[in-house]
């Protein structure tokens, strides 16, 4: 089993972006937070071998409290009472999280086989990722 913190608020995937000339693009945030993911991965597991077979995955994307909302919320928010329906969705925080472990943590994301994905507010933003093969 493999579990990876992530620092830092939750993004999700950008769509590719399409110029006037025809050219598509990825947007500079997607790429930069996929490398940042890479790093991290590549820091904390040196000796890894791509897991081979079925993965399960498990994503706890933890955002930041806003400062706007009073101290009783915030508590609430805290404790998970109150969740966040904000974006990014759920799908584009799937999304970038196995394209960037594509390689890194198993062979190609057609391997994961079951994935819950849960959206908390915290004081510490973050992403927990756990991968296990099953």
């Amino acid at each position: 089993m493999i579990t990876l913190i992530i620092p830092g608020k939750p993004l999700g995937k950008q769509r590719p972006r399409v110029l006037k000339n025809g050219i598509t693009y990825t947007p500079a945030q997607t790429v930069n937070y996929e490398t940042y993911i890479k790093q991290l991965f590549a820091t904390e597991y040196k000796r890894h071998e791509p897991f081979r077979g079925p993965v399960k995955m498990q994503i706890t994307a933890y955002f930041p409290i806003p400062q706007s909302v009073s101290e009783a919320k915030k508590t609430l928010m805290a404790r998970g009472n109150i969740r966040p329906t904000k974006k990014p969705d759920v799908d584009n925080i799937i999304k970038i999280i196995c394209d960037a472990l594509n390689g890194l943590a198993y062979q190609d994301d057609k391997q994961i086989v079951e994935c819950t994905v849960e959206k908390y507010y915290s004081t510490t933003p973050q992403v927990q990722v756990t991968i296990e093969e099953v």
